[in-house]
Formats: structure tokens, C-alpha cells, sequence
């Protein structure tokens, strides 16, 4: 059984007929609260609560990495990429968010929401690691390659003052969801390569608080506790889904490297069923229950060198996303007392296109042990949210980003940090063959968005209507280890 919790700080003891009487006015604040879980549950990134950016050297290009995929973090971006990869490859990395939300209410009233500092705390992180088996010995293994990933790809870290206009909608959530990523990869022939992998989707307690939260305050209405009560809701679950994917590559140059690419990513949907218990005030409401579909995920991209020699090399890629937002649809909740309350959605599906660019010196004059990689790109991206549904925590609207990227790699007789050797010819066994970071950073710019007609089930009616401005800065640092 999956359990959920709701209190405060200060957790206040209720006995007596106060006792009773409240406890019947909060069962159906309750049921409000776990669709408000589940309605957004979201650190805000392209398209709702879906985070894009699982790697810093393709943050620098937008995304745009499906068909290119030719480093560890093709365990996410496209696993049959990973046949591209020799030896052991590991890369761990970080996302730094700031910026914010603006809202006015129609009367003019204002608040400010953020991810509860300069950047959000704890910061979505990644670590990948890859095998290419064609040494193990085992021909039946020489083309096949394994890996593992660690990522954040769907999350929630928001929140706005307890006396802001919405308060009685939401003040903060927290959705720190891990994808566990376990992965294997087969080099069908030198131009086709297929890869399988599982999606693990559960919560850790390294993570945040390890478990979803969200708290408003009560608006006082009819069946809700006193006005101003804040309730807390957090819980956890586990879910499994799987991706396929393949990379195609119709052309490559005299040195046998990819001229053309085609990359082709299928991500299933993952199905959280959340029961569990509300608590207010330290008092149980009611058993309850719901559920929250992930969204399944199409993506394609092409990616083209017009420049690779041994010198230099010059990639284009786009990458065109579909993200099955329709598999949010209601979010009813059943409670122990036997009420289903009904809680429309209608998310749409929508589309994300990213357009990335690396250009790379192999052995630059000043840099001969290293290479060294710069990167652009843009994306656009659909919001799949109606105003009906909106929550101020995914504020969520039709988004454009714009990127920059730079990658160096330490390999041969150069020195990372000036500190030690990227490889060693007669080290010591498992020494790194090259060294190298990557890093990135990225404005988010949201469309202004003005909300009418919002349906919040616990809110004040109206309260979420207004215009909501976004803007986020993502920075993304990735250190990469080969062996």
C-alpha cells in the first residue's frame, strides 16, 4: 500500500464535537487536495511537467540530440546511439534553475512564484553509464552495448506565498520523480542499430523530501475546513514503463563516421496509482485514491555532418517530439465513504520541434589534446494545459528557448585542470582514457498567458483566473569519464 500523509508545522490535536464535526468537513477538502497532486505535478519545463534537459551537451543544442546521440547520455536521448560509444563511458550531471512566475489578478492583485530560491533545491540531476561488449571476448556479444541512467524527466519544485491571491489553490508542490533507466543497445549492421530499455519511475529520500507535496491553504467554503487551515499532502508510488529505439545511418565519410543520421525514439506510458490516507491537522479524513497516467512519447530527428573530417566537424540536426498529453484526461477521485469526485482535464497531445547545432575542432593548434565542441539551438514548444485545468504551480504556456553550449574533451597527453593526465598509455588499471565537461545554458521564455473560466474543485472560485509571465534560466554542467 502506497500511503499519503497530510499535516502542518504545527500539527494542532482536535478531540470533542469540533473533532467530529471537522472531520466530516474535510473529507472532501481531502479529495481536493490529492487532485490538486496530480493535476500539476510539475518542476515546469517544454510541454507541462516533462523536463527536457537531461544532459548539458544536448541542453546546448535545445534537445536537438536524438540522431546525433553520441555520448553516455544517449541512455536517455536515443539508447541505440550507445553502439556508437567504445570502451566504458560514464557522465553525471546537473541542472541549475532560476527565474520565475509574475501573475496579476484581475483586480490587480499580484504574487510572485519561484522554485523556493535563486535555484531550485535539490537541482534535477542525471548520471549515465555505458558499455560497448565487443571485448568481453563473446562474439555473440561483440555488438551489443548496455547501460544505465539516473535522470529526472518528469518533476515539481514551485511555490508562491501563503498569502498570495491563489492561496486557497495551491501555495507549493514538489514532484521529485527519478526515472531509472537499465538499457541495452544491438549494431544490427553497420548501418542500423535497435535499443530496448526499461523506465523505473519511483521516488528516493536523497531527493527533496523523497515523496510528493502539496499544500494550500482552505478556502472555507462549503464541506472545506475553517478558512485559512493549511493542509499538507505528500505520498509516493512506483510505476514502470519501457522505450525502443533506433539509429539509422545511410551515409558515412571514408573514416567510417556518421554523415547522416536517423534517430527514432518510442517512450510507453507509466501508470502511478496513488492510494493512500489525508491528514489535517494531524487528524485522518479518509482513505482515497486516484490515478495519474504518464504520457507516452514519439521522437524523431535527423541529423546531418555537411563538415567531419580529422580535423573538424560541423552537425545540424532537427528533432520533432509528441508527447500523448491526452492521457491526462480526468483525475476522479474515489474515497473510502464510496463518493467519486469527478475531476475533468483534457489535456491535449502536443508537438515540440528543437533545431541544434555543434561545431567541433578535433585538435585544435592551441589545444592538441583536447577537443573542443561549441553549440546552438532553439525550440518550440506547445502548452497542453486548457484554463480549466490550469494550476499556478506548471504555469505552463506555449514556450520558445534558445540555448548555447560548450564542450571539451581532455584525451591523449593533455592535462584536465592542469592537474593530472587525461590518459595514461602504462597507468594504472581503469584509468580514465579521456576527461571531459560539458556545459550549457538556457532561457526559457513563456508566452503571457491569460487564464479564464478555471475550475480549481478546493479553490475560492476565480482566484487562479489572471496573467501569468514566466521566464526561466536553466545552466546544465555535465563531467565526463572514459575508460
Amino acid at each position: 500500500m502506497h500511503r499519503w500523509t497530510i499535516g502542518t508545522d504545527k500539527a494542532r490535536r482536535l478531540s470533542g464535537p469540533g473533532y467530529a464535526r471537522l472531520r466530516n468537513r474535510l473529507r472532501l477538502a481531502g479529495a481536493g487536495a490529492l487532485l490538486l497532486i496530480v493535476v500539476s505535478p510539475a518542476l515546469v519545463f517544454a510541454g507541462a511537467f516533462r523536463i527536457f534537459d537531461q544532459s548539458a551537451s544536448a541542453t546546448g543544442q535545445s534537445g536537438a540530440f536524438t540522431a546525433q546521440a553520441d555520448d553516455p547520455s544517449a541512455v536517455y536521448f536515443n539508447p541505440a546511439g550507445m553502439t556508437q560509444l567504445r570502451g566504458i563511458q560514464s557522465s553525471a550531471g546537473t541542472l541549475l534553475i532560476g527565474g520565475g512566475t509574475d501573475y496579476t489578478s484581475p483586480s490587480g492583485a499580484t504574487a510572485r512564484g519561484d522554485f523556493g530560491g535563486v535555484v531550485a533545491y535539490p537541482p534535477p540531476s542525471n548520471f549515465y553509464l555505458t558499455a560497448n561488449l565487443k571485448q568481453t571476448g563473446v562474439a555473440a556479444l561483440e555488438n551489443v552495448s548496455v547501460g544505465i541512467g539516473l535522470v529526472s524527466p518528469f518533476g515539481v519544485l514551485y511555490g508562491y506565498p501563503n498569502n498570495s491571491p491563489f492561496a486557497t489553490a495551491v501555495t507549493y508542490q514538489a514532484l521529485p520523480l527519478i526515472d531509472i533507466k537499465p538499457t541495452l543497445a544491438y549494431k544490427l549492421n553497420d548501418q542500423l542499430s535497435v535499443g530496448l530499455g526499461a523506465d523505473i519511475y519511483t521516488f528516493a529520500s536523497f531527493l527533496g523530501e523523497g515523496q510528493v507535496v502539496t499544500r494550500f491553504n482552505s478556502s472555507g467554503g462549503p464541506g472545506l475546513p475553517p478558512p485559512g487551515t493549511p493542509v499538507e499532502i505528500n505520498g509516493s508510488d512506483t510505476a514502470a514503463g519501457f522505450n525502443v529505439s533506433a539509429l539509422y545511418t545511410p551515409l558515412r565519410n571514408g573514416a567510417g563516421r556518421p554523415l547522416i543520421n536517423v534517430g527514432l525514439v518510442y517512450r510507453s506510458q507509466a501508470t502511478l496509482h496513488l492510494d493512500g490516507q489525508f491528514l489535517a491537522n494531524g487528524v485522518r479524513v479518509s482513505d482515497a485514491s486516484t490515478t495519474l497516467v504518464l504520457p507516452q512519447i514519439f521522437t524523431g530527428g535527423i541529423a546531418v555532418w555537411p563538415i567531419r573530417d580529422s580535423a573538424r566537424e560541423w552537425k545540424l540536426e532537427l528533432d520533432v517530439d509528441y508527447t500523448g498529453w491526452r492521457s491526462v484526461r480526468n483525475l476522479d477521485v474515489h474515497l473510502s465513504t464510496g463518493a467519486t469526485i469527478s475531476n475533468p482535464q483534457n489535456w491535449r497531445s502536443t508537438y515540440t520541434i528543437m533545431i541544434g547545432t555543434e561545431y567541433k575542432w578535433l585538435q585544435p593548434t592551441v589545444l592538441p589534446d583536447w577537443e573542443v565542441a561549441v553549440r546552438g539551438g532553439y525550440w518550440h514548444s506547445q502548452t497542453p494545459i486548457p484554463d480549466r485545468s490550469f494550476s499556478p504551480t506548471v504555469p505552463d504556456s506555449d514556450m520558445q528557448a534558445i540555448s548555447g553550449g560548450l564542450g571539451l574533451l581532455c584525451k591523449g597527453n593533455g592535462r584536465f585542470l592542469g592537474l593530472f593526465p587525461c590518459s595514461m598509455e602504462q597507468g594504472p588499471a581503469f584509468w580514465p582514457s579521456a576527461i571531459g565537461v560539458d556545459l550549457a545554458y538556457q532561457v526559457n521564455l513563456y508566452e503571457p498567458r491569460n487564464v479564464s473560466g478555471n475550475a480549481n474543485p478546493v479553490a475560492i472560485p476565480g482566484v487562479v483566473n489572471g496573467r501569468y509571465q514566466t521566464t526561466y534560466h536553466v545552466g546544465s554542467i555535465n563531467l565526463r569519464v572514459n575508460f
